[in-house]
């Protein structure tokens, strides 16, 4: 797929690590002219991401948006066609959780369900929604959806909440697929484990454990490591590139959903 002149965004992109910065990265890389680079909290971090990105010749535009809010998500994808005029790619990679174990019911609250639900599943239909008169233009025209393998199988340890929207991401890649056909394609990645910025933060709840728990998981994949941000971004735009693909989740977890 030749993507010279393109222009895509990628949601929660604005990070200092993790697969949104490395699809952002990428998207300039394979000849974007365009990149959009959505945040919700470390507009350094997203500014930083802006940087990289044009160290490739895209134009970076940053745009602070709660993809939760349907009217927060309208606004943003307003001004990415004010801006660039197009848009070709929409990566919806951003995602909430709370760490809470699957077997605390009453610690997991209507607000954590409502949180996760929202960013995860609603950001990710406001997105695909606001985006497809758009998207339905252009020669490309293609979604990429992050799920997780916590959609697939009873693993992690985030929340059941977490596992829950991520399996329903994967239905609404398929639905949607069916939906929008044939002038849209929408596929998922589902990665495992990742080692990144955002998993060493105090959201997941890990601190010190951080590099034990790496290694622990590391020894149960098949691949012997987990999944580094790059490795997504490989199989983001291997469905990228895949004209006649979708419908589909790759799952990218280096074999750790194979194991007993």
């Amino acid at each position: 797929m030749d993507l010279t002149g393109t222009v895509g965004l990628v949601t929660g992109s604005g990070s200092w690590g993790g697969a949104g910065r490395a699809i952002a990265v990428r998207l300039a890389q394979r000849g974007a002219r365009g990149v959009v680079i959505n945040y919700s909290r470390n507009s350094e971090a997203a500014q930083d991401v802006a940087d990289e990105v044009e160290k490739y010749g895209a134009e970076a535009l940053i745009i602070r948006a709660d993809v939760s809010r349907d009217s927060e998500v309208t606004a943003m994808i307003r001004q990415s066609i004010q801006v660039f005029g197009q848009l070709d790619v929409l990566v919806n990679n951003a995602a909430w959780t709370a760490r809470v174990r699957f077997n605390d019911l009453q610690g997991l609250t209507e607000d954590i369900w409502d949180r996760t639900l929202g960013v995860n599943l609603k950001g990710t239909f406001f997105c695909i929604r606001a985006a497809e008169p758009y998207l339905s233009q252009s020669r490309v025209g293609v979604v990429i959806n992050t799920s997780s393998i916590a959609g697939l199988r009873a693993v992690g340890s985030s929340s059941v909440a977490y596992a829950a929207s991520k399996a329903g991401l994967m239905n609404m890649t398929q639905t949607l697929a069916r939906g929008l056909a044939p002038k849209i394609r929408v596929n998922a990645v589902a990665p495992g484990f990742i080692d990144g910025q955002w998993m060493k933060s105090e959201d997941t709840g890990l601190g010190t454990r951080y590099d034990t728990t790496l290694e622990k998981i590391a020894q149960k994949i098949p691949l012997k490591r987990v999944a580094r941000p790059q490795d997504v971004a490989d199989a983001a735009f291997a469905l990228i590139d895949a004209e006649f693909v979708t419908g589909q989740t790759l799952v990218v977890d280096g074999g750790y959903t194979m194991r007993d």
